[in-house]
């Protein structure tokens, strides 16, 4: 695991991450896996929803909503500003 990882429900609004990897077992794994979020994926947040979870991602030119129960499982590699 890289030092500066972070799961993905840590990265703020407006940025952006590239996947590190997925801890996610089973069908949430191959749920997060069929979304495309591979390593190397950007990800961006684009926002949270009124109640807070679920969050919008643009994942591969899409936009996917993820609840936070499953973000927490995805490491990401903060890009640079």
């Amino acid at each position: 695991m890289m030092t500066n990882s972070i799961s993905l429900d840590l990265l703020p609004v407006g940025a952006q991450a590239r996947v590190v990897s997925i801890a996610a077992q089973g069908s949430t794994r191959r749920r997060l896996l069929d979304l495309g979020l591979v390593p190397g994926t950007q990800v961006k947040t684009l926002r949270y929803s009124p109640s807070g979870d679920p969050t919008a991602y643009r994942i591969r030119g899409a936009v996917i909503a993820l609840r936070q129960r499953e973000t927490e499982k995805i490491l990401v590699q903060p890009a640079r500003e």
